[in-house]
């Protein structure tokens, strides 16, 4: 890129190919692209909402309408809209839910910001309205939370029974068992603290899928299942009162690592090598017997030799275990983590009061049970195809991370729209007070909050505009938590009544994220994109990779 120095001389400020956009031009691309990616999402949101099937370039399929792995499947290439994906990742990794209303909202906000630019009206003004928009709805929000008794086992159901219904686990007569197996997960986990709030360890909670029968058929272990099997015919089964080695060593010879050669002369000497081999992983054996384990699960292998002995022993073992199943099971047996056969001593040992092999479909899986900390739990999913675990364990893992964040702030608002609705009531008041042209940011934030609504109306037949205006009608006469019951598909006065919360929690964070993810995009108003590198492979050919300049139409995505 070059400007005009002094006389005719170039003066050349950025490198060639370097591509530029800024002032509004800038602003509208980002903007545009914000939309396309709300567009998009904006119909699998709330309990009508679609699915998206989503096919890599390896022919993948993922279906789902979980916002975050939309967004992380797609590969998106527009920088605008990589920042709203990284918003996403953050609200999930964060609250693990309201993933899709955070691009939506995002989306409504930037759009509405359009018209303010377009009518001359300065970012930095839309962004100081959009900031103080945002922290009176946070105080609204808080003011018009209900506190609730998460001892009370009814109002956890009702929890996780909003979260999974727009998804694909709470749509089937197998609602109920998930429910109850959510529920039952949590409470085995939860740690009350002297305060009386409870602490949440997901990492307590282990998902494991097997592919075979149907989603009913999903139960729940107290103790932690393996998808591996015993390593020889000749081990047990089962094994009562284990004594559990958990290893990250190999039960094997170690090889060099530098190639080897080793010149035998004779029979004798190679008689000799392979019976001190033997011995090695002989007195190997002896240790752990020796230590009192009747069971070993290590990450790495197991020789054929040390299995024989091992089995000869009684003793039941599972090799290739991953990382994180040996950790949840050293957490849950009370066993320490052993990384040298030399350091293994009774009191490393973990303790479960059964360890067993199970056929579970076709294979063959090892339950530990009835472990030294209860507070370890295993959901053993099943279902009809991997595509359908794959979002069942989504499903689930937003049903877990609800309850977790209710347990964390004991209060709920209603779902349904009926939040969003009342933000936008208390919003347009408060801009009466601002005046100047802050008031238009914050009528217009008020305005892009009501795109929950209209969306949920929507997508269960409804018409938005009517029901919109009969949402405002219940707000108006005090009806805080007057929704849309998309089940039902009408508008009633009081949501929570039907059973539909949201934990107050993951609606504060998709305030705050979308909040920040439009006045981000706001402020940005120069966009300088370095050309790709040239291939080195292929002469004559043009640079490949993303462009950015000139964003849209193709948006790059």
């Amino acid at each position: 890129m070059a400007g005009i120095g002094g006389g005719n001389i170039p003066v050349l400020i950025l490198k060639e190919g370097t591509q530029r956009s800024y002032g509004r031009e800038a602003v509208r691309n980002n903007i545009l692209a914000a939309k396309v990616l709300s567009e998009l999402l904006k119909t699998s949101l709330g309990p009508r909402g679609l699915d998206k099937m989503l096919i890599d370039s390896f022919g993948d399929i993922t279906i789902s309408n979980d916002g975050a792995t939309i967004v992380k499947e797609m590969e998106i290439q527009h920088p605008a809209a990589k920042l709203l994906v990284e918003i996403a990742k953050a609200q999930d990794s964060e609250v693990g839910d309201g993933t899709t209303s955070v691009v939506v909202l995002s989306g409504s906000l930037l759009e509405k910001a359009e018209k303010l630019l377009e009518d001359n009206i300065h970012p930095s003004l839309i962004i100081d309205g959009y900031t103080k928009a945002m922290n009176k709805a946070l105080e609204v929000l808080e003011g018009i939370g209900k506190e609730i008794d998460v001892d009370d086992e009814s109002t956890l159901r009702k929890i996780v029974a909003t979260t999974i219904s727009s998804k694909y686990t709470g749509q089937g007569p197998e609602k109920d068992k998930i429910i109850d197996i959510v529920v039952g997960a949590i409470k085995a986990i939860a740690e009350q603290r002297e305060d009386g709030t409870y602490n949440i360890d997901l990492d307590n909670v282990k998902i494991e899928k097997k592919k075979g029968e149907g989603l009913g058929d999903t139960s729940l272990i107290k103790g932690v299942v393996i998808d591996k099997e015993v390593v020889h015919p000749g081990m047990p089964k089962r094994v009562e009162n284990a004594r559990i080695a958990v290893l990250d060593a190999p039960l094997e010879i170690q090889k060099p690592d530098i190639s080897t050669k080793i010149r035998v002369t004779d029979v004798d000497q190679l008689d000799n090598f392979l019976e001190e081999e033997t011995k090695i992983l002989r007195e190997m054996v002896d240790k752990i017997a020796e230590a009192g384990a009747n069971v070993v699960i290590t990450q790495k292998g197991i020789d054929d030799v040390a299995q024989h002995f091992l089995a000869k022993k009684g003793i039941l073992a599972a090799r290739r275990v991953k990382r994180s199943d040996i950790e949840k099971i050293a957490r849950a047996t009370g066993a320490k983590m052993i990384t040298s056969m030399k350091d293994l001593k009774p009191e490393s040992l973990g303790y479960a009061e059964l360890v067993e092999e199970r056929k579970v479909g076709n294979d063959k899986m090892i339950f530990i049970e009835g472990a030294k900390n209860p507070k370890s739990v295993t959901i053993l999913l099943r279902g009809v195809n991997d595509m359908f675990l794959d979002e069942a364990e989504r499903n689930l893992n937003d049903a877990l991370h609800s309850l977790r964040n209710i347990m964390r702030e004991p209060k709920i608002v209603g779902g349904g729209g009926a939040v969003e609705t009342e933000l936008a009531m208390a919003l347009r008041d408060y801009a009466r007070t601002i005046g100047g042209k802050e008031q238009l940011a914050i009528e217009s934030f008020a305005e892009a909050l009501e795109i929950v609504p209209t969306v949920i109306s929507e997508s269960c037949g409804l018409d938005p505009l009517d029901t919109l205006m009969e949402l405002r009608s219940y707000h108006g006469k005090g009806f805080k938590f007057a929704g849309i019951d998309a089940i039902q598909g009408k508008v009633i006065d009081d949501v929570t009544k039907n059973n539909i919360y949201e934990p107050i929690i993951v609606k504060k964070q998709v305030i705050k994220s979308s909040s920040e993810a439009a006045i981000s995009l706001l402020k940005i108003d120069d966009l300088i994109a370095a050309s790709p590198p040239k291939p080195e492979s292929k002469q004559g050919e043009g640079p490949s990779g993303p462009s950015y300049g000139g964003m849209p139409p193709g948006m790059g995505m």
